[in-house]
């Protein structure tokens, strides 16, 4: 029996109340934060994808086709595959930034054209999934992808 004056204390529910604390404070913040960065880099590998696609698609246009059919081709690819992603985006809504550069001079090659196609997203600021106060600095405050490709 234990009584207020004596020195051994009844410890019985001192687990359960140090159970709950590191529940609370340690580790359901780390899944969350866990679950956080595992679905901005799913979305990232979509970007990435996307923007190959994008390329893809401008380079693949028939030969002699202009700019502006060049630019549809891609935005077109891009938002195809945006759209089966993480977050189902298209160019120009929700913060997704897409451009498709007209024909220029290859970074690579002086002497060949290429078209540049960029995705941009503020990820930091409009992140996907709400973000645990305090843990939003692990998140990249931009997510951005390029590809160029030669067309002929």
């Amino acid at each position: 029996m234990s009584t207020w004056g004596s020195r051994e204390r009844d410890q019985r529910g001192a687990a359960v109340v140090e159970t709950a604390l590191c529940l609370c404070f340690v580790v359901l913040p780390l899944v969350f934060a866990t679950v956080s960065y595992a679905y901005m880099l799913t979305f990232r590998q979509t970007v990435s994808q996307s923007v190959a696609e994008g390329a893809r698609a401008a380079a693949l246009a028939p030969a002699g086709s202009t700019n502006a059919v060049r630019q549809q081709a891609a935005i077109s690819a891009i938002n195809q595959s945006m759209a089966t992603g993480v977050g189902s985006m298209t160019c120009g809504s929700n913060w997704l930034t897409c451009t498709v550069s007209a024909p220029a001079v290859c970074l690579s090659d002086a002497t060949k054209s290429c078209v540049t196609v960029v995705i941009s997203y503020p990820y930091r600021d409009h992140s996907l999934l709400p973000t645990i106060p305090g843990l939003g600095f692990t998140l990249p405050p931009t997510i951005t992808y390029s590809a160029q490709v030669e067309v002929s």
